[in-house]
């Protein structure tokens, strides 16, 4: 293996093993908070920690065993390192970790009286579905055109959850606002991220496929071929296009999923305005 590419697995192991350490943590300190949240709180917050149990474990999974989807590249010779394998976490992971977004947005959509929060709410689990049946589609043709339409509905669905956010600022008190300006930032250079760099990326790669008459697979073929084929390379030139993104991916964003565990429980002041009152 490549020093590179072992630095950056041994790191990502890393990460993901503080990651579950991390959860756990998050876990416990739920438990600890039961009592002093009324019920329908502490259920909500319990849900959050499921779905975050599941995009945190399928990262790690994923860190462990890195794949190249399309090109059906694996960083080790098993059928653990399977794109059919591979993909299928990835969808339950990334489905989890949207259904916080979404419940997040629908309690800000609760506390604003908010009709565009809660019809981002309503819209961002239909809008990544779509791009998971995109993102199958590019695997499984191994066409980038799918990847591209994928990037650019998770580029959406995280503009909403910004929104969202901004929603609810005019109400919002001082403490609240700096949470607010935090998770605004960070999905605004997401934003940028995917529409400045990922999305061109896979156009890039599309228009490269097309200009050289790529071949693409149908749908059956493309079933077995993620099932029972994997090229296993180990060389820093193969994976460092791949490097910041799931650098990124897996710890950035499962930070993020642990967070709306513990976010602010929000209420209305006689006044108006919104406060975190935990």
């Amino acid at each position: 293996m490549a020093n590179e590419v072992l630095v950056w697995w041994f790191t990502l192991c890393v990460i993901s093993a503080g990651n579950v350490l991390a959860l756990s943590y998050a876990a416990r300190l739920l438990r600890q908070r039961q009592r002093a949240w009324p019920h329908k709180v502490y259920a909500a917050r319990r849900l959050q920690l499921w779905l975050s149990a599941g995009y945190v474990l399928g990262c790690a999974y994923r860190s462990a065993l890195p794949v190249f989807d399309v090109q059906r590249i694996c960083l080790f010779d098993s059928w653990l390192s399977s794109v059919l394998l591979g993909r299928s976490v990835a969808t339950v992971a990334e489905l989890c970790f949207v259904t916080q977004w979404a419940l997040l947005m629908r309690e800000i959509a609760l506390h604003t009286q908010s009709r565009p929060a809660r019809l981002a709410s309503q819209t961002v689990l239909p809008l990544i579905v779509v791009a998971e049946a995109c993102s199958w589609y590019a695997v499984l043709t191994t066409a980038n055109i799918g990847h591209v339409l994928e990037e650019s509905l998770w580029g959406v669905a995280a503009a909403l959850l910004v929104a969202s956010l901004l929603s609810l600022w005019p109400r919002a008190n001082a403490h609240v606002r700096r949470l607010l300006l935090a998770m605004c930032l960070t999905g605004t250079a997401y934003v940028a991220y995917m529409f400045l760099v990922d999305v061109p990326m896979y156009w890039a790669r599309w228009v490269a496929d097309e200009a050289a008459g790529q071949r693409y697979l149908s749908l059956g073929q493309g079933l077995m071929d993620t099932g029972s084929r994997w090229v296993v390379s180990q060389q820093w030139q193969t994976w460092k296009t791949e490097v910041v993104w799931m650098s990124l991916y897996f710890s950035v964003a499962v930070w993020l999923s642990i967070g709306f565990v513990h976010a602010p429980v929000l209420a209305r002041h006689q006044s108006g305005a919104v406060i975190a009152v935990s």
